[in-house]
């Protein structure tokens, strides 16, 4: 397991001994993201130095640093194919970069507003990205703009289950909402809001991060209240 914070820090973890085994130093500031490349022994972190980092996992050596955003680098999904690498950054743009090259391939400037997650899809050649103004749906490889999704909400994660038929997209917020999106019609179903734990605050209900098992059936959200849920699907 491969965990990163804003000690500038990105570790790996053994898991059987609960230890630390190696750790990647580079980053000037926080570490917000972080991505595993699907076939490669490479990984990749992002942070408030406003670049992205590609590592070596086996020799912690740092093969590229990937700059040209403007701010934080706030996510990173990758793929095998090209691009193999796309950023998501609060300068609101995301970048798709040549992993072979270590430069920048394009740059997609449809957000307003600071992108704050990304989601690859994992049948379809497409990905989402998501910002306080919408989330948007895009084609790859060339990034061509599908259509727009209304949270309503400031999007902190999102999260796409692996069900060929029953393909859903999940957005959760800063204020504890969740979203369920049906992926073919990009409609929302389901709309259910996190409750705080005993003792915390309504404000901290935010959800920070999330990911569906590997049935696709349940999801897991980490949220501000320092709590870790586990949804399952309703019969």
């Amino acid at each position: 397991m491969f965990s990163a914070g804003d000690d500038k820090e990105v570790k790996c973890w053994d898991l059987e001994y609960n230890k630390v085994i190696r750790s990647y130093h580079g980053h000037y500031s926080g570490v917000y993201c972080l991505s595993l490349h699907s076939s490669l022994d490479i990984l990749f972190s992002g942070g408030r130095d406003s670049v992205c980092r590609v590592w070596d996992i086996r020799t912690r050596a740092q093969i590229y640093a990937l700059s040209g955003h403007k701010d934080a680098v706030s996510s990173i999904v990758t793929q095998a194919t090209d691009p193999q690498v796309l950023t998501g950054s609060h300068d609101t743009t995301i970048k798709f970069w040549d992993l072979a090259a270590g430069k920048a391939m394009s740059t997609l400037i449809f957000h307003k507003k600071s992108v704050r997650a990304l989601a690859m899809h994992p049948f379809e050649h497409t990905f989402v990205s998501a910002s306080a103004d919408n989330i948007k749906n895009f084609q790859l490889p060339k990034g061509e703009f599908l259509r727009n999704m209304q949270p309503l909400t400031i999007v902190n994660c999102m999260a796409i289950n692996n069900d060929k038929n029953n393909n859903v997209l999940v957005s959760g917020g800063y204020n504890g909402s969740l979203r369920f999106w049906d992926w073919k019609s990009g409609k929302d179903f389901q709309q259910p809001t996190s409750i705080v734990q005993p003792g915390s605050l309504d404000c901290e209900a935010g959800i920070h991060a999330l990911t569906f098992d590997m049935t696709g059936t349940r999801l897991v959200t980490c949220q501000e209240d320092k709590t870790v849920k586990m949804w399952k699907e309703s019969l």
